[in-house]
């Protein structure tokens, strides 16, 4: 399957949350099952070369690509939850959204010290989400130089923002807008 074959199996649903937005919408890539396992093999076809020692995704589509590529490359997954899910104490950051605020927290003793840890999730927008995590993520004592994500909305600015907090993104499709 083509990466056009990808960008085919993903909705675009107008004006949600907000009048003017252009929502792209996985549950139908995700509901594919030819079409979910080639994301996930071209996730880790993008994975490989970095040599990651963790993967970490963000709550919560991050989570389903997350963890389907550290399966598939064995390796360990760490997921960056929302507020109030882990029952340990845990590293907070405060982030913005988009459409509002949001905030992550990690349980810092799942990183080993040193451990390079690239990042998934299943959309990059302004980068926000993202950048907390990787601060997160390197407060634990992680390394974080790489993110991958299924899609990539250019014309919101997260490549950019993320490569000024030395962290590089690659990502299967992009979509023009927000």
């Amino acid at each position: 399957m083509t990466r056009a074959d990808l960008t085919g199996l993903v909705r675009t649903v107008p004006d949600f949350p907000a009048p003017g937005v252009l929502f792209r919408d996985i549950t139908t890539l995700l509901a594919d099952g030819p079409g979910f396992a080639a994301a996930c093999g071209a996730l880790a076809a993008l994975a490989t070369p970095l040599r990651p020692s963790l993967i970490a995704g963000i709550e919560a589509r991050g989570f389903v690509f997350g963890a389907a590529l550290a399966s598939r490359l064995g390796l360990g997954f760490i997921p960056i939850r929302k507020p109030g899910k882990l029952p340990v104490p845990t590293l907070h950051r405060d982030y913005a959204l988009e459409y509002g605020t949001g905030r992550l927290e990690l349980d810092p003793t799942s990183i080993p010290p040193g451990a390079r840890v690239l990042l998934v999730d299943d959309l990059l927008a302004t980068g926000g989400t993202a950048l907390a995590a990787a601060a997160l993520l390197r407060e634990a004592g992680a390394v974080v130089t790489d993110a991958l994500f299924v899609i990539d909305l250019p014309d919101l600015g997260g490549t950019a923002r993320l490569a000024a907090e030395g962290v590089q993104m690659q990502a299967l499709m992009t979509f023009p807008g927000q």
